[in-house]
């Protein structure tokens, strides 16, 4: 085989894609981002043996989150990028080493490459299978697939200026620790929960970032129409480029429209500023395609979901910047104060046409733990009347498989005394559905991207404060949860930290459990799939 990824949901047969990744990367970008990963562990256990502080790391401490972000599925296709990455990080490595004994390090710590051949030919040797035991391979890669979540969520409030040494202390021990042969599947499931704990930090880092510096998400109707005017598609999940693209078009007569899981953005008061901040256009990641076809103008990426786009008329709309990359595509780099230059976005869209009108109306969100609080009072009502008979959680990520119109399905007939509590681009299988409202509190109640499964949290959590429970678990609430990519792993991981049981995760359990770890996960915490939608209904409604 030329390569070897099971990363994502949508892996070839369920298994890993051995030729081609059905995200589109190549096997030389499949093999690049195994090599850039080795390089990091690397670089943590040198950071492990060093008498160092970790807060004095601050430009290591940020490429690592950046080269682990990198490797997240759909973020970064350009194989250039990728080798320039690894070449920054193999002389942050060898400067970090110092004296070090090279025969006490692993060799991620010592290894040379002097040619892009070198590279390639060591990036083979070093990917997920160089782990012969499928267990100890597939914690390694659980916790990997943790860390890499982790990593975006802690980029992003790192942007906003907020940071966590602790955070990235734990990344350099969980890397150094998926090359230490003596642990035992034992030690690292242990690690796998911390994986998790360090999750919920990340997440609430994050939020604290956000909120603090764009206010608390609140209740919003979002238009999903278009207006006349020529127009910018901002996709992915920064809200610090999005901030900037907003600041550097406003009185340009260029709107800005989100894509995906950008949409939350509007939910923030800071945003609501911005006369030319226009709606959301489209739906999940994986229609782009079609969406960026009737958009017109240009597209930014800010991280990922990247489709590899059908024509070189729409590459050539396509803006990349942060921890994102495509071949052929402009990358936009910050300048040493972090400001980025967008004029030439700005500019190719005042030559365009305006977007086409794929849809119309409007849908609502914004239902963050400050503002679910806010309702705290109507909801315990709701919930001891018998109104809400139960919470269903189905966060997480949308995909192209036929499979997830189960999530449609299950929405549609859940019974009308339910409420969805949901976060993430899984929304777009039912945010535009008319599922009503119980009593002024609608019945899907958007908390924002993946990230802000935080806010699912806290919302569990301070109900098991207000009905005065022991167990989280006791709340009438489920789990049916939908993945794609390593965001989501990092959220299962974090729901698991917190005692959260009996989570059903679809629309495929992933391909990197194996069968003895898959059975750890089931008598330990009841992870469960997807069935029919009316059987699993009932199941859920009976307990």
């Amino acid at each position: 085989m030329s390569m070897f990824c099971y990363q994502c949901q949508e892996t070839a047969k369920g298994t890993g894609c051995t030729v081609r990744g059905v995200c589109g990367k190549n096997e030389e970008v499949a093999n690049l981002q195994d090599l850039l990963i080795y390089v990091n562990k690397g670089i943590s256990e040198i950071v492990l043996k060093k008498p160092v502080d970790v807060k004095d790391l601050d430009e290591v401490n940020y490429q690592v989150l950046n080269s682990l972000f990198i490797t997240i599925t759909n973020a970064n296709f350009d194989e250039k990028a990728i080798e320039d990455q690894i070449r920054k990080m193999l002389e942050i490595r060898d400067q970090l080493r110092g004296d070090l004994d090279p025969a006490s390090l692993h060799d991620a710590a010592t290894f040379t490459v002097e040619s892009r051949e070198d590279m390639l030919a060591k990036a083979t040797s070093v990917g997920v299978l160089a782990t012969e035991n499928q267990d100890i391979r597939s914690l390694r890669e659980m916790i990997i697939y943790g860390l890499k979540g982790m990593a975006a969520y802690t980029k992003h409030a790192w942007n906003i200026g907020k940071k966590n040494s602790e955070i990235s202390a734990f990344i350099y021990e969980a890397l150094a620790a998926s090359l230490d042969d003596s642990l035992s599947v034992d030690d690292l499931v242990a690690l796998t929960l911390k994986t998790g704990e360090y999750g919920v930090k990340a997440m609430a880092l994050l939020d604290e970032a956000n909120t603090s510096k764009y206010g608390h998400p609140e209740m919003t109707e979002v238009n999903i129409g278009v207006r006349k005017n020529p127009a910018i598609l901002i996709s992915g999940h920064d809200l610090v480029d999005l901030e900037q693209l907003l600041e550097q078009t406003k009185g340009t007569g260029v709107d800005v429209y989100t894509h995906s899981e950008m949409l939350p953005a509007h939910y923030y008061p800071k945003f609501k500023e911005y006369d030319n901040f226009a709606g959301n256009y489209g739906n999940a990641w994986w229609k782009q395609l079609e969406e960026f076809e009737s958009f017109n103008g240009p597209i930014l990426f800010t991280t990922n979901c990247i489709v590899p786009p059908r024509s070189e008329e729409i590459r050539q709309r396509i803006f990349t910047t942060g921890s994102s990359g495509y071949p052929g595509c402009k990358h936009i780099l910050p300048d040493e104060n972090g400001k980025k230059d967008f004029s030439e976005i700005i500019a190719m869209a005042k030559e365009l046409p305006a977007p086409e009108e794929i849809e119309h109306g409007t849908i609502v969100g914004g239902f963050a733990h400050n503002q679910v609080m806010a309702l705290a009072d109507k909801i315990v009502e709701a919930v001891k009347t018998g109104a809400i008979k139960k919470f269903f959680v189905m966060a997480g990520c949308d995909g192209r498989m036929k499979s997830r119109d189960y999530y449609t399905e299950f929405a549609k007939n859940l019974p009308k005394d339910t409420v969805i509590l949901t976060a993430g681009c899984a929304k777009y299988r039912y945010n535009k559905l008319d599922l009503g409202d119980i009593g002024g509190i609608p019945r899907v109640l958007d908390a924002g991207q993946c990230n802000d499964s935080y806010s699912l949290a806290l919302i569990a959590l301070k109900l098991k404060e207000v009905f005065e429970l022991e167990d989280i678990n006791d709340l009438p609430l489920a789990f049916n949860i939908a993945w794609y990519e390593q965001k989501a792993v990092i959220v299962l991981l974090a729901l698991l930290s917190l005692g959260v049981k009996n989570i059903h995760l679809g629309p495929t359990l992933p391909g990197f459990l194996s069968p003895n770890v898959a059975k750890v996960l089931v008598e330990n915490f009841g992870i469960a799939g997807i069935g029919e939608v009316d059987q699993d209904i009932d199941l859920f409604m009976a307990n």
